[in-house]
C-alpha cells in the first residue's frame, strides 16, 4: 500500500446513490473453487480489494492462467498446478498472511489428493482454529500431519470416501472447504450443522453448475453424492453484493443524517440485517433491489416487548453476522436509548471501543464479549480522534465514527480497511464525504 493513513473531516452530509461491491467472503471461496477443474471458470463482480488480489496472485504463482476481463471480472484456467510450489517458503509466507488461502485445501485434495495449509493469518480478532477443517477432512479419509517447526499441515489421501460429518461449529470456511473436497469423494457425504450463509449457498450453486451433486443448499444439512473430479467443467458465476457494505452504508446514512440509496443490494439475501438496523431506529424503504435511507435527524433504539433493554448479539446465519456488530455498535452511540451488544463468536472484536470512548461515546465495556452503549441522541457529536485500525470491520466502524465527528480525525493502518473495502474513500467522497489518503 502506498499510503497508510486516512484524514477525515467529519460532519459532512452525504447524498446520492452507492452500489455495494461484490462480497469478499464469497469471492474468496468461489475463487478457490477454480482449482477443481482444468476448464475455464469465469467469475463476475469480484471486489478489487487486497485480500482478493492476494489470493488471485497466489493462484497465478501456483500455475493457474488468470485473465482479467474487466475491473471486477476474471477468468481462471487451472490446467496445470505446480504442487511443488505449495511446499516452498514463498507459498508459506504468502498464504500465511491470508486467511482465505486455507480454502485451497479442499479443491487440492479433491483433484490431487494432497494439500498443505500454513497456519493462517488475517485479522487480530481472536483465535481462528482450523480444527473444523481438519476434523472434516479426516472423516473423508484424509491423513493429516502437523509440522510444529514449520507450522504447516500436510494433508494426504489415498482416495476421498463419503461420510456422515456432524460439525462441532457451523464454520463458513470449514463447511466450504469440506464441501469442495466431498463433491469428489466416493459415495455419499452428509454434513450436518453446516453453515448456510448466502456465500456458502452461492459456492454450492457454482459447484452444482460445474457438475457436482449437492442438495439441501440453504439448510444446515447438506447431502453430497460424489462425482469423478474429471467430470467437473467450465461455468460462469456472479458474486452477490457484499452484505457487510450494505449494512455499513445503512449505518453511515443514519450517523451522518444523510439521504442515501443503496443500489443492487441483493435484498433477498440480506436476512435479518435490515431488521437489526430498524431496531436501532433507522428508517428505510426497499424498492425492488435497492434500499432507500431517508435523512433522519434522530433515531431511537427500540426495546423488547416487555420494556427491557435491547440486546444485539451475533450468531451463525440466519442470525446477525459478527461482521456487522462493530458497525451497529458505532451507530448506537448516536441513537436515543440504550443497547447491550454481545459479541459471542470472537473474543477481541470489541476492543476498538476504547477509541470511541476517547471520542466521547458513552460505552461500558463489560468484558471482551459485551458492551453497553448509551446513545447520545446526536446532542453531543463525537470528538475528532487519531486512531489505528485493528481489523477490517472495526476499521470501517471507526471511519463511520470519524465521518460523524466534529473536526479532522486520522485513521492509521488503513491497509486493514483496504483488505476488505474497494476504493472506499473514492466511493464515499463521491457522495460528499471528505476523506483523504495521506
Amino acid at each position: 500500500m502506498a499510503s497508510d493513513t486516512f484524514e477525515i473531516v467529519g460532519g459532512k452530509k452525504l447524498s446520492g446513490e452507492i452500489t455495494p461491491q461484490g462480497a469478499k467472503n464469497e469471492a474468496l471461496q468461489v475463487i478457490a473453487a477454480v482449482v477443481l477443474t482444468p476448464e475455464k471458470i469465469t467469475i463476475n463482480n469480484i471486489p478489487d480489494i487486497l485480500d482478493v488480489r492476494m489470493l488471485i496472485q497466489l493462484l497465478k504463482d501456483m500455475g493457474v492462467v488468470v485473465e482479467r476481463l474487466s475491473t471486477n471480472a476474471y477468468s481462471f484456467e487451472a490446467t496445470d498446478i505446480n504442487l511443488d510450489y505449495l511446499i516452498s517458503d514463498e507459498f508459506k509466507k504468502k498464504s500465511g498472511k491470508l486467511r482465505g488461502s486455507v480454502m485451497l485445501a479442499g479443491p487440492l485434495l479433491a483433484r490431487y489428493k494432497k494439500a498443505y495449509i500454513p497456519q493462517p493469518g488475517g485479522d487480530k480478532i481472536g483465535r481462528r482454529r482450523l480444527d473444523t477443517h481438519i476434523n472434516g477432512f479426516e472423516k473423508l479419509n484424509v491423513q493429516t500431519d502437523y509440522d510444529k517447526t514449520e507450522h504447516v499441515f500436510t494433508l494426504e489421501t489415498k482416495g476421498l470416501k463419503g461420510s456422515y460429518i456432524l460439525m462441532e461449529e457451523p464454520s463458513v470456511t470449514g463447511t466450504a472447504n469440506i464441501v469442495m473436497s466431498a463433491i469428489c469423494a466416493e459415495g455419499k457425504t452428509r454434513i450436518y450443522n453446516a453453515a448456510c450463509e448466502p456465500y456458502l449457498q452461492q459456492l454450492c450453486r457454482l459447484l452444482n453448475r460445474m457438475g457436482a451433486n449437492i442438495s439441501g443448499v440453504g439448510s444446515n444439512l447438506l447431502t453430497i453424492e460424489g462425482v469423478d473430479v474429471k467430470t467437473l467443467h467450465s461455468t460462469e458465476h456472479t458474486v452477490l453484493a457484499d452484505m457487510i457494505e450494505v449494512g455499513s452504508f445503512i449505518g453511515m446514512a443514519a450517523m451522518t443524517g444523510s439521504e442515501l440509496t443503496i443500489k443492487n443490494a441483493d435484498v433477498k439475501h440480506l436476512g435479518i440485517i435490515p431488521d437489526m438496523f430498524q431496531k436501532l431506529g433507522i428508517k428505510m424503504k426497499v424498492d425492488g433491489n435497492d434500499i432507500h435511507i431517508p435523512a433522519q435527524k434522530n433515531y431511537k433504539i427500540k426495546k423488547f416487548i416487555d420494556g427491557s433493554i435491547l440486546t444485539i448479539y451475533d450468531h451463525p446465519w440466519p442470525g446477525f453476522t459478527p461482521d456487522l456488530v462493530s458497525i451497529a455498535l458505532v451507530v448506537a452511540t448516536q441513537a436515543k436509548g440504550t443497547v447491550l451488544f454481545h459479541q459471542k463468536m470472537f473474543e477481541s472484536r470489541l476492543f476498538f471501543t476504547d477509541k470511541l470512548i476517547d471520542m466521547g461515546a458513552q460505552i461500558v465495556l463489560c468484558d471482551p464479549h459485551r458492551a453497553v452503549v448509551v446513545g447520545l441522541n446526536k446532542e453531543f457529536p463525537l470528538r475528532r480522534n487519531s486512531m489505528v485500525s485493528p481489523d477490517i470491520r472495526a476499521g470501517l466502524a471507526l471511519l463511520i465514527a470519524a465521518m460523524s465527528a466534529e473536526g479532522k480525525s486520522k485513521i492509521q493502518n488503513i491497509q486493514q480497511i483496504d483488505r476488505g473495502y474497494e476504493r472506499i474513500d473514492e466511493r464515499l467522497n463521491a457522495l460528499g464525504a471528505d476523506i483523504r489518503r495521506v
